[in-house]
């Protein structure tokens, strides 16, 4: 049993693999956390909690005049509360009738249950395996009921965090922050970890000491965004990839979110992970309950590559569902950087018989198939097929690419809609826009209201009947703006704080429904590339654009960061073209392919233009992708280096620790080079290896052997580079 409760003390304690969480009902009444590290005994660990007079920190009345040393300023909590004694960040914030902003929750019971929850239209982890434990309390005053879940993969090292709430008063209450976890470290020299970014540059590492004061990362705009990603961790100051003690939290939250992270008075952390408040207020009616999104969170005792390994399986087995989740992605090729809105069905047969000749194995048409849509200020929300410009039916270019050999894909984006289109002429009001103001644009373009059932079921219907024909194996759901307007003109005055939300859940119920009837269809997610890559996408997308920049260099930066939460299987990655449209910079064809073999591979060019020499590499990249699939798809994924080193090293190695392939990219060339070496990972350190560098072209500089202790610990040399960007493949296979 992963979860043990001791009656009398009231005592929980979930245990992983090698973690325990532990924490108390106290004879308060109150939940204390007491541990969240590696796995330790049931040791009541409340007894070491000191407890102090602190000046200013209130203490609780029902403890009378005597005991001035228990506080909710400075108790470390499962879930704390505003306005009543504690002056830190906290997790739940309430409105009554009156405008009381207090609450107070106290335990009443606990649930075990077998199996995992399912939170009503929001993604969360499923799987045969594991158990639940729910905690309710109580605000008496309120009528408030808040229960606590706790969702526990064994195996995994993974626990998902939910709160419901439920309304059991004669009276309405408005939530108006209601974080989706809290976690209270009560003592250690952290470093707060980020992943910020921009369009075409997303995911960037940040780390910054946890000093004393709040910090916080978050969006705003709609979506999880570019700009930060609702992936965090907290660890030890000197932790490294192979040491130290770190902690990982991810939302499985596709819109506006908030990570915050406090250091108290006396020196104990809090994490508070969930829905932003800033734009949210949520209208609880007597009877009525709320869900509030799912937390993923594990801990490693070993440093950040346990750590993502935890999150890398989860995601995998436990958030990715349908056909696709132990399918391999086929190598595909699209049109955009090729074409842009300017083409026809000739240009699109021959960028598709260029593709199949190379071994390419899915077409993807882009934008501009639809509507009168020539360029991005006109014709988006007309998902109708443009019978001049693709030379006939949808149907009929489909049955064209399959009778190639190839599979057909198309590029949709659902939630925007042009001014200048017969969609908005004919519904106006379904665009996000307040009342006496004039909307923003972003790429020309408003959203469309999905908080709105009719918007909901009149885009799942149209979709529908574009997916019917059978003819479309794959489709990129694009979304090209952050959301500002946020108003609805079918929502009342008091539910204006509660449109964000629902539309999130409006999305995840159009994906929920096109998945469901549509499993042999591949969904990619995208936003612009990365501006919504989070585990809430991943629940209906089995892999995501990883970004609009397709430069191989910036890509090792992006896909490097991309990899602290998500498995490179994930990572929507593709050859482009050279000098790159976003940079301008000239990659070697090779450079550019090791890159993109490290998410799911493809291109993104004008095969067409290419010369035969190029067309003959490209053959044999296609081939070496196929023959390494499993390793790439399957494989454990190791970082061995970072962007900051002057080179990028990475390793996909097997289960069974047979094989493994290191890909490194040079960032920089000096003269007269000095050495490079590095360390391998996912080896059997009592098995003798062959090391040789491989590749498409047949190179082989070098061919030896030694023990996998020997790669471990004295590592590797690595081919020295001739110029900047130069990339190598090391192939190692155990004798």
């Amino acid at each position: 049993m992963a979860i043990t409760i001791q009656e009398e003390s009231k005592l929980f304690s979930i245990h992983t693999r090698t973690t325990t969480y532990q924490f108390k009902a106290d004879e308060n009444g109150y939940l204390v956390h007491t541990y969240y590290g590696s796995r330790i005994e049931d040791d009541d660990l409340y007894q070491q909690i000191p407890f102090v007079d602190r000046g200013f920190s209130p203490n609780p009345y029902e403890l009378g005049m005597e005991d001035r040393t228990y506080s909710m300023d400075t108790l470390m909590q499962e879930y704390s509360t505003y306005g009543t004694g504690d002056f830190r960040i906290t997790a739940l914030r309430v409105r009554n009738v009156c405008g009381s902003q207090a609450a107070t929750l106290k335990y009443v019971d606990y649930e075990v249950k077998p199996g995992l929850p399912v939170i009503p239209g929001l993604p969360a982890i499923y799987g045969n395996e594991g158990e639940t434990l729910i905690v309710r309390l109580l605000d008496e005053c309120l009528g408030l009921e808040a229960y606590i879940y706790y969702a526990v993969l064994e195996d995994k090292d993974m626990i998902a965090r939910s709160v419901r709430f439920v309304n059991q008063s004669n009276e309405t209450v408005w939530l108006e922050k209601c974080a989706s976890m809290c976690l209270d470290l009560p003592y250690g020299a952290y470093d707060f970890i980020t992943f910020y970014g921009r369009h075409n540059m997303e995911r960037n590492l940040s780390r910054s000491p946890i000093e004393h004061g709040i910090s916080e990362v978050g969006s705003v705009r709609g979506t999880s965004s570019h700009q930060y990603n609702p992936y965090a961790m907290i660890a030890e100051k000197y932790t490294t990839e192979e040491m130290g003690r770190c902690y990982g939290f991810a939302l499985a939250y596709s819109g506006d979110f908030a990570m915050e992270v406090e250091k108290s008075q006396t020196d104990s952390i809090r994490f508070l992970c969930g829905i932003h408040p800033d734009e949210f207020t949520w209208r609880l009616d007597p009877g009525k309950n709320f869900d509030t999104p799912q937390v993923l969170m594990s801990f490693s005792g070993n440093g950040f590559a346990e750590l993502s390994y935890h999150f890398h399986q989860t995601i995998c087995e436990n958030i990715i569902r349908g056909e696709w989740k132990n399918k391999k992605s086929p190598v595909l090729i699209n049109n955009w950087e090729a074409t842009f809105f300017d083409f026809d069905k000739e240009k699109l047969i021959q960028i598709a018989d260029a593709a199949k000749k190379l071994g390419v194995s899915l077409f993807v048409l882009d934008d501009g198939w639809f509507g009168k849509r020539d360029s991005d200020r006109e014709g988006l929300g007309d998902w109708f097929p443009n019978v001049n410009k693709l030379g006939g039916t949808l149907d009929s270019l489909g049955q064209c690419i399959e009778d190639k050999g190839m599979k057909f894909g198309l590029w949709f984006e659902p939630e925007a809609i042009s001014e200048e289109s017969e969609l908005f002429r004919s519904h106006p009001d379904w665009a996000f826009s307040i009342p006496g103001r004039n909307p923003a644009l972003g790429r020309s373009q408003l959203i469309l209201d999905l908080s709105r059932d009719d918007v909901v079921d009149y885009l799942t219907e149209r979709l529908r009947e574009i997916l019917s024909s059978g003819k479309i194996s794959y489709v990129k759901w694009d979304m090209n703006r952050s959301i500002c307007d946020k108003y609805s003109r079918v929502l009342p005055v008091e539910q204006q704080g509660e449109v964000a939300h629902r539309y999130v859940l409006g999305l995840y119920r159009i994906l929920e429904r096109l998945t469901e009837e549509f499993p042999e269809i591949l969904f990619e997610g995208c936003s612009g590339g990365g501006g919504r890559f989070d585990v809430g996408m991943l629940y209906y997308c089995p892999q995501i654009w990883c970004s609009d920049n397709t430069d191989a260099i910036n890509r090792l930066k992006i896909q490097y960061g991309t990899s602290f939460c998500y498995p490179p299987r994930t990572m929507g990655a593709h050859v482009s073209e050279s000098p790159n449209q976003q940079t301008g910079r000239r990659s070697s064809l090779k450079t550019r392919a090791v890159v993109a073999m490290a998410g799911t591979f493809g291109y993104e060019l004008d095969v067409s233009r290419l010369s035969n020499e190029e067309c003959a590499e490209i053959q044999r990249q296609v081939e070496f992708v196929k023959n390494y699939e499993n390793l790439l798809f399957h494989g454990r994924y190791y970082r061995l280096s970072s962007p900051e080193d002057r080179f990028v090293a990475w390793e996909f190695a097997s289960a069974d620790k047979s094989e493994a392939l290191v890909s490194v990219v040079y960032y920089d060339v000096e003269g007269n080079q000095p050495p490079s070496y590095t360390r391998v990972r996912g080896v059997s350190p009592d098995r003798r290896y062959r090391v040789y560098e491989t590749g498409w072209n047949g190179e082989n500089s070098f061919s030896y052997v030694l023990s996998g202790k020997t790669l471990e610990h004295a590592g590797i040399l690595l081919p020295t580079p001739t110029y900047e960007g130069e990339a190598f493949l090391i192939r190692i296979e155990a004798l």
